[in-house]
C-alpha cells in the first residue's frame, strides 16, 4: 500500500483519524534545517526549505504564514502571518537608561496612543537580539518571546490600559490582505506542484498574555479579576478572529493555533476551561465551517486537557514533548487519543 496517497492525501488521513498508506513525518519546525540553509527564523522564502524536506521524503507542510512579508519595525516575530499595524493616530518612543548598579541597561517603549499611553521597560541581557543600547540601534518588539522573561515593566498592569491597548490591536487593511495574498499565491503553488498540505496562521490567545501582562500577572488576574482577563482576552480574540478568517477563506487545509502558554504548567483545568475553552471552540467552528482542519501547538502541559481538546473538536495536538514537556507521556497519549484526535 506504500505511496499509493500523495503527501496531502496522507496528512488528511492522519488529521481524520484514519489509516494513511504510512505513517506521515512532518516537522513543525526544522530549525537545523533552516540554518543549514542560511534561512532566516523569519522572512524570506521557505521554498528551498520545504524543497529539502520533500528531498528527505517527508511529508511538508506549506505553511502560508511564512509566505507572508513582516513589518519588522514594529516587533512581531513571534505573530507571523499579516503585518501587525498600530492604529491610526499611535506614535511610539523609546529610549534607554542605565542607572548605578544595574546589570543591564532598561530599554524602555511607549506607545502614545489617542486613548492614552501605554509603557514597557525590558532588561537588555546579554542575549537580547534586537540591537544593543550602547550603539543606539536598539528595538523593542511588541509580540516576541524575547520580551516576557526580561519585561520589568509590563505594557497591560490595570483595566485602563485596555483601552489603549485596542490602538495597538487592529484588523489588517484591505492593502494587507492584497499584499498577502499575492505572496501566498506561491506557497499555493508550491502546494498544488507537490500535492502538499497547506497551512496558515498562527492564532495566539495565551501568549499574547505573555508578552502583554505576564504569565504570573495574567494567572492572578484569573483569580483576583477575572472580568479583567476575560475582557483582555477578548480584545485579543477580536484581532485574532479577521486574520484567522482571511487564511480560512483562502482555502488552507489547516489553521494553526499556537498555545504554548495555554498548558498546565500555567492555567489549571478549570481556569483553561473558564477562560480559553470559549475562544478556541468558536475557531473551531470557523475553521470546520470553512472545511479546513484546525490544529493546536501545545508541546507542554498537554496531558490534563485531552479530554477537553477532543471535547473541542481540536484535529490535531501539534508537538506534545516528553523533553519540554513535564509529565508529557507519550504512550499514554497515544492510548487516550487514539481515533479521537491525531497528533
Amino acid at each position: 500500500m506504500a505511496n499509493e496517497m500523495s503527501s496531502r492525501e496522507r496528512m488528511l488521513a492522519a488529521l481524520n483519524c484514519e489509516k494513511p498508506d504510512q505513517i506521515p513525518m512532518a516537522f513543525m519546525i526544522f530549525s537545523a534545517l533552516n540554518r543549514r540553509l542560511n534561512q532566516p527564523r523569519r522572512g524570506g522564502d521557505p521554498t528551498a526549505a520545504i524543497e529539502a524536506q520533500i528531498e528527505l521524503g517527508l511529508d511538508t507542510v506549506v505553511d502560508l504564514t511564512f509566505f507572508a512579508p513582516h513589518v519588522d519595525e514594529i516587533g512581531h516575530s513571534d505573530a507571523p502571518g499579516f503585518p501587525v499595524r498600530l492604529g491610526e493616530g499611535v506614535k511610539t518612543r523609546q529610549w534607554a537608561e542605565t542607572q548605578e548598579g544595574d546589570r543591564y541597561p532598561s530599554l524602555h517603549k511607549q506607545y502614545v496612543t489617542p486613548s492614552g499611553t501605554l509603557s514597557i521597560v525590558v532588561g537588555q541581557t546579554e542575549d537580547w537580539p534586537y540591537g544593543d543600547a550602547a550603539k543606539g540601534d536598539f528595538r523593542v518588539p511588541l509580540m516576541d518571546d524575547y520580551v516576557a522573561p526580561r519585561c520589568l515593566k509590563y505594557l497591560v498592569e490595570t483595566r485602563q490600559d485596555l483601552v489603549p491597548l485596542r490602538h495597538l490591536l487592529v484588523p489588517p487593511t484591505e492593502d494587507d490582505l492584497n499584499t498577502c495574498r499575492k505572496a501566498w499565491g506561491k506557497g499555493k503553488e508550491l502546494a498544488r506542484k507537490h500535492d502538499l498540505l497547506l497551512a496558515g496562521g498562527w492564532g495566539v490567545g495565551g501568549d499574547a498574555l505573555a508578552w502583554f501582562c505576564g504569565l504570573q500577572n495574567a494567572v492572578m488576574m484569573a483569580i483576583d479579576h477575572p472580568a479583567f482577563l476575560e475582557e483582555l482576552l477578548s480584545i485579543i480574540d477580536a484581532w485574532n478572529r479577521p486574520r484567522m478568517q482571511a487564511f480560512l477563506d483562502y482555502g488552507v487545509d489547516l489553521f494553526v493555533r499556537r498555545a504554548w502558554y495555554e498548558g498546565t504548567d500555567f492555567w489549571s483545568p478549570g481556569l483553561y476551561r473558564q477562560f480559553f475553552f470559549p475562544v478556541i471552540r468558536e475557531e473551531v467552528r470557523m475553521a470546520h465551517e470553512a472545511g479546513a482542519k484546525y490544529g493546536y501547538i501545545l508541546t507542554s502541559g498537554s496531558m490534563a486537557l485531552h479530554e477537553m481538546l477532543i471535547e473541542l473538536g481540536v484535529d490535531v495536538l501539534i508537538g506534545p514533548d516528553p523533553i519540554q514537556g513535564k509529565g508529557t507521556d507519550l504512550k499514554r497519549t497515544g492510548e487516550q487519543l487514539r481515533g479521537k484526535m491525531c497528533t
